[in-house]
Protein backbone atom coordinates (compact mmCIF):
# COMPACT_ATOMS: atom_id res chain seq x y z
CA UNK A 1 0.00 0.00 0.00
CA UNK A 2 2.86 2.39 0.85
CA UNK A 3 4.39 1.77 -2.56
CA UNK A 4 1.10 2.55 -4.28
CA UNK A 5 0.72 5.83 -2.38
CA UNK A 6 4.32 6.76 -3.18
CA UNK A 7 3.82 6.06 -6.88
CA UNK A 8 0.60 8.09 -6.96
CA UNK A 9 2.28 11.01 -5.17
CA UNK A 10 5.20 10.87 -7.59
CA UNK A 11 2.92 11.05 -10.63
CA UNK A 12 0.91 13.87 -9.09
CA UNK A 13 4.16 15.77 -8.52
CA UNK A 14 5.21 15.18 -12.14
CA UNK A 15 1.80 16.32 -13.35
CA UNK A 16 2.01 19.54 -11.31
CA UNK A 17 5.52 20.21 -12.63
CA UNK A 18 4.38 19.61 -16.23
CA UNK A 19 1.37 21.87 -15.68
CA UNK A 20 3.54 24.67 -14.27
CA UNK A 21 6.04 24.27 -17.09
CA UNK A 22 3.24 24.53 -19.66
CA UNK A 23 1.81 27.56 -17.85
CA UNK A 24 5.22 29.25 -17.88
CA UNK A 25 5.90 28.56 -21.55
CA UNK A 26 2.41 29.53 -22.70
CA UNK A 27 2.39 32.70 -20.59
CA UNK A 28 5.83 33.75 -21.79
CA UNK A 29 4.85 33.06 -25.39
CA UNK A 30 1.73 35.21 -25.15
CA UNK A 31 3.54 37.98 -23.26
CA UNK A 32 6.46 38.07 -25.73
CA UNK A 33 4.03 38.21 -28.65
CA UNK A 34 2.35 41.26 -27.09
CA UNK A 35 5.53 43.05 -25.97
CA UNK A 36 8.45 43.13 -28.42
CA UNK A 37 10.84 44.10 -25.59
CA UNK A 38 10.21 40.86 -23.69
CA UNK A 39 12.51 38.02 -24.67
CA UNK A 40 10.66 34.70 -24.70
CA UNK A 41 13.70 32.52 -23.93
CA UNK A 42 14.74 34.77 -21.04
CA UNK A 43 11.20 34.71 -19.65
CA UNK A 44 10.99 30.91 -19.72
CA UNK A 45 14.48 30.40 -18.32
CA UNK A 46 13.97 32.95 -15.56
CA UNK A 47 10.69 31.43 -14.41
CA UNK A 48 11.74 27.80 -14.77
CA UNK A 49 14.70 28.50 -12.46
CA UNK A 50 12.48 30.07 -9.82
CA UNK A 51 10.99 27.61 -7.28
CA UNK A 52 7.92 29.79 -6.66
CA UNK A 53 7.16 30.01 -10.40
CA UNK A 54 7.49 26.24 -10.77
CA UNK A 55 4.62 25.75 -8.34
CA UNK A 56 2.32 28.40 -9.84
CA UNK A 57 -1.02 27.10 -11.03
CA UNK A 58 -2.32 30.27 -12.65
CA UNK A 59 -1.17 33.42 -14.39
CA UNK A 60 -1.88 35.33 -11.16
CA UNK A 61 0.54 32.99 -9.39
CA UNK A 62 3.16 33.72 -12.03
CA UNK A 63 2.63 37.48 -11.57
CA UNK A 64 3.28 37.07 -7.85
CA UNK A 65 6.32 34.84 -8.35
CA UNK A 66 7.88 36.97 -11.08
CA UNK A 67 7.34 40.16 -9.06
CA UNK A 68 9.17 38.55 -6.13
CA UNK A 69 11.88 37.46 -8.57
CA UNK A 70 12.24 41.04 -9.86
CA UNK A 71 12.50 42.34 -6.30
CA UNK A 72 15.29 39.89 -5.51
CA UNK A 73 17.18 40.93 -8.63
CA UNK A 74 16.74 44.62 -7.78
CA UNK A 75 18.22 44.03 -4.33
CA UNK A 76 21.07 42.06 -5.89
CA UNK A 77 21.99 44.80 -8.39
CA UNK A 78 21.75 47.45 -5.68
CA UNK A 79 24.20 45.36 -3.62
CA UNK A 80 26.66 45.27 -6.51
CA UNK A 81 26.54 49.06 -6.85
CA UNK A 82 26.95 49.54 -3.10
CA UNK A 83 30.00 47.25 -3.17
CA UNK A 84 31.47 49.26 -6.05
CA UNK A 85 30.95 52.43 -4.03
CA UNK A 86 32.37 50.92 -0.85
CA UNK A 87 35.50 49.59 -2.55
CA UNK A 88 35.85 52.76 -4.63
CA UNK A 89 36.24 50.70 -7.81
CA UNK A 90 34.59 53.08 -10.22
CA UNK A 91 35.64 55.47 -12.97
CA UNK A 92 36.55 58.97 -11.82
CA UNK A 93 33.55 61.28 -11.70
CA UNK A 94 30.92 58.52 -11.70
CA UNK A 95 30.24 58.35 -7.96
CA UNK A 96 27.15 60.62 -8.23
CA UNK A 97 25.66 58.38 -10.92
CA UNK A 98 26.29 55.28 -8.83
CA UNK A 99 24.64 56.89 -5.81
CA UNK A 100 21.67 57.84 -7.99
CA UNK A 101 21.41 54.22 -9.13
CA UNK A 102 21.23 53.06 -5.51
CA UNK A 103 18.35 55.48 -4.92
CA UNK A 104 16.64 54.28 -8.10
CA UNK A 105 16.90 50.66 -6.96
CA UNK A 106 15.45 51.64 -3.57
CA UNK A 107 12.52 53.31 -5.35
CA UNK A 108 12.12 50.29 -7.61
CA UNK A 109 12.01 47.97 -4.60
CA UNK A 110 9.35 50.18 -3.00
CA UNK A 111 7.33 50.04 -6.23
CA UNK A 112 7.74 46.27 -6.47
CA UNK A 113 6.56 45.85 -2.87
CA UNK A 114 3.53 47.99 -3.69
CA UNK A 115 2.91 45.85 -6.76
CA UNK A 116 3.04 42.70 -4.61
CA UNK A 117 0.42 44.17 -2.29
CA UNK A 118 -1.71 45.07 -5.30
CA UNK A 119 -1.38 41.60 -6.83
CA UNK A 120 -2.32 39.91 -3.56
CA UNK A 121 -5.48 42.02 -3.41
CA UNK A 122 -6.27 41.39 -7.09
CA UNK A 123 -5.71 45.02 -8.11
CA UNK A 124 -3.78 44.39 -11.32
CA UNK A 125 -4.31 47.90 -12.64
CA UNK A 126 -2.44 49.40 -9.67
CA UNK A 127 0.14 46.62 -9.86
CA UNK A 128 0.72 47.59 -13.47
CA UNK A 129 1.35 51.21 -12.45
CA UNK A 130 3.83 50.18 -9.76
CA UNK A 131 5.61 47.72 -12.02
CA UNK A 132 5.89 50.40 -14.71
CA UNK A 133 7.49 52.72 -12.16
CA UNK A 134 9.99 50.02 -11.16
CA UNK A 135 10.82 49.36 -14.81
CA UNK A 136 12.25 52.88 -15.13
CA UNK A 137 15.09 52.22 -12.65
CA UNK A 138 17.52 50.21 -14.81
CA UNK A 139 17.16 52.51 -17.83
CA UNK A 140 17.40 55.70 -15.77
CA UNK A 141 20.52 54.34 -14.06
CA UNK A 142 22.10 53.67 -17.45
CA UNK A 143 21.05 57.09 -18.78
CA UNK A 144 23.02 58.83 -16.02
CA UNK A 145 26.21 57.27 -17.29
CA UNK A 146 25.40 57.87 -20.96
CA UNK A 147 24.89 61.58 -20.26
CA UNK A 148 28.49 61.75 -19.03
CA UNK A 149 29.71 59.57 -21.90
CA UNK A 150 30.70 56.90 -19.38
CA UNK A 151 30.03 53.18 -19.31
CA UNK A 152 27.98 51.91 -16.43
CA UNK A 153 29.67 49.12 -14.45
CA UNK A 154 26.29 47.38 -14.15
CA UNK A 155 25.04 47.54 -17.74
CA UNK A 156 24.59 43.76 -18.01
CA UNK A 157 22.87 43.55 -14.64
CA UNK A 158 20.54 46.41 -15.60
CA UNK A 159 19.61 44.61 -18.82
CA UNK A 160 18.71 41.49 -16.86
CA UNK A 161 16.85 43.55 -14.26
CA UNK A 162 14.84 45.27 -16.98
CA UNK A 163 13.72 41.89 -18.33
CA UNK A 164 12.96 40.58 -14.81
CA UNK A 165 10.64 43.53 -14.16
CA UNK A 166 9.15 43.40 -17.64
CA UNK A 167 7.92 39.83 -17.08
CA UNK A 168 5.38 40.57 -14.32
CA UNK A 169 4.43 43.82 -16.05
CA UNK A 170 3.60 41.93 -19.24
CA UNK A 171 1.71 39.31 -17.24
CA UNK A 172 -0.43 41.94 -15.48
CA UNK A 173 -1.52 43.10 -18.91
CA UNK A 174 -2.78 39.57 -19.57
CA UNK A 175 -4.73 39.00 -16.34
Amino acid sequence: MKLFVSVVMFFLFLNCFATAQTLIRDSCKTAAAKDPNLKYDFCVQSLEQDPQSKTATSLAGLVLASTNNAGSKTTYVKGIVKTILKTKKYAPGTEPELRTCVELYDDANDSLNEALTDVKSGDYRSANVHLSAALDAPDTCEDGFKEKHQTSPVTNENSVLYQKILIPLAFTNMV
